[in-house]
Formats: C-alpha cells, structure tokens, sequence
C-alpha cells in the first residue's frame, strides 16, 4: 500500500470511531477567553466567511459554537477600524482574512489603518495571541514576484510566518505529522491524515517554525506542488506573541470535520494562553527545503 493510500484510510478509521476533537473535562479552561474572529475579505471572499443578510457565515457558526464548548467567547466582524480601538479586551485575535486589509473591501466594510496594522503588530509582539486560517496567508505580501521567496518581508507575514504563493485544484492530499502540539495527539493517527481541500502553495517561512503538519508533495497535481514538502500548519512566538497558522479551512465540510476541529481547537487554545507546548523550532527536520519553489526533477 503506498504511504498516502494509508494516510487516506487511517483517516477514514479514525473518523469512523467517531473522533471528538479534545475531552470536555480534560481541557476545562481555568477562565473565559475572548476571541476577536476577523473575516473581511479584499478582492476575494471565500464561501465559509460570505455572510447572507444578518446571518453569521458558516465558519463564524462553527468557530463561535466550538468555542462556547470549551469555555471561549467569540467576536466575530469584518470591521477593520477595530484595531484603532481597544484590543486588550481579547486573549487572541483570529484571521480568514483576504487581500489588503488597508484597501476598499467586497464587502464594503471600514478598512484597516495603517496605524491600526501597527498596532495589531504590536499588540501580538507584546503577548497578544493571533491564529491564521486559510487565507489569512494571503491577506499582505512582501514586495517582489509571488513566486520568488523574499527576504525583505511585510512585517504581517514577518509575523505570521509564512506567506501565499498560489493554489491548484482541490484534490485529497497528505500532511505528515511533524511534531507534537496540543490538539494532535487526539487526533488518533501516529504518522499523518488526510484531506480534501484547497491547499496553497507558501513561502517566505520564518527559520523559527515549529512545524506541526507539512504538506507532502509527491502525489499532488498541478505545477505550484512540483516542489519538496513544506509547512502547513505551524506556531512560532512572536516577541512574547503566540502565533499559530494552518492553510486548511477553504471548505464548508472542513470546517464540520473533526480532525480540522482538533487542530484548530488546539492552535487556538495554546495562542490564547489557555495551554502551553513546546514550540522549539524544527523546520531544518521538518520540511529541509520548504522555500524551494520548483522540483527540477518533476
């Protein structure tokens, strides 16, 4: 059996059995942690954060309903005048975010400042939590040709760790795990799992990566994967900032399944302070050449 058939059919026997992403009892947190979820959306706005009329996006639902489950409250808005009020009301600030904040949006909502970057920078830099789902990769860019690496970075993905290339078809596609991290060890799977998802091809990783899953390249279709495996989900510390970051999420069936779920829960609760891990960088192990953008033998 080849080593993605296995991934695929370890995934569809744990999902099987019924994977509950955490113990309630386990992970009962000590307070109440606020969550700010952020999803507006320049130039493109991905289906899991479209709202219809007053109605909560289907990514809002899910983010806020898992959050209530463990102790969390969530507030969600596509505002981005919120970052030139007060942020120290929140233990973690969230992004599906899309395009330049700074600029009009699809949804005609208040834009982000300048000032209000900086002090979104530097509320993270302080111990400030930030998770980053899908898109929140591709919100600013560093100057120079998107399929170059860079070494004069926007400091947003400075911070993040990480930055969007572009992305093929969905397809189903591995993702080996490279370390332990709140969340993945009940995920019920030793080596790896398995998803069907709109995956994005990234760049410009930060050296202090603490690679939680990679992206394995091998049995990908499409020219932006013919390339070494490369982080896709990862947690680095910013300053005294906790940062995580996952590229999964694009899809609604995603956003419902339970080893999404996990890791999620997990990124989001070690961001916001309500557990701890070790995030030793490991990207040189995990993924050697991840800032290799071409496979010249494929």
């Amino acid at each position: 059996m080849r080593r993605r058939e296995f991934l695929c059919a370890a995934s569809a026997a744990v999902l099987g059995m019924g994977v509950v992403p955490f113990g309630r009892t386990a992970l009962a947190a000590p307070k109440t942690h606020r969550l700010l979820y952020y999803t507006r959306s320049v130039g493109f706005e991905h289906s899991v954060v479209r709202r219809q009329g007053e109605k909560p996006s289907h990514s809002e639902q899910v983010l806020t309903e898992l959050a209530r489950r463990f102790g969390f409250e969530v507030e969600c808005t596509k505002d981005g005048s919120i970052f030139d009020g007060d942020l120290d009301r929140f233990d973690a600030i969230v992004f599906y975010s899309c395009g330049d904040q700074t600029q009009p949006s699809l949804d005609k909502c208040p834009p982000m400042t300048a000032a209000g970057k900086q002090r979104l920078l530097d509320a993270v830099a302080a111990g400030k939590g930030f998770v980053g789902f899908h898109s929140a990769a591709d919100t600013f860019h560093s100057k120079g040709p998107r399929d170059e690496t860079q070494t004069d970075l926007d400091p947003y993905v400075a911070m993040l760790g990480g930055e969007f290339v572009s992305h093929g078809d969905q397809q189903e596609a591995s993702l080996v795990i490279a370390a332990h991290f709140p969340g993945v060890g009940n995920l019920g799977c030793a080596e790896g799992l398995s998803f069907t998802d709109e995956w994005y091809a990234l760049k410009n990783f930060a050296k202090d990566l603490h690679v939680i899953l990679v992206q394995e390249t091998a049995y990908m279709k499409g020219p932006c994967y013919h390339r070494p495996n490369y982080p896709c989900t990862w947690a680095r510390m910013h300053g005294k900032g906790r940062v995580f970051y996952t590229s999964l999420g694009h899809r609604e069936d995603v956003w419902t399944n339970p080893f999404f779920q996990t890791i999620a829960l997990g990124g989001l609760r070690w961001a916001a302070g309500a557990v701890d891990a070790d995030v030793k960088p490991n990207l040189v192990r995990a993924a050697p050449h991840a800032d290799q953008l071409t496979n010249p033998t494929r």
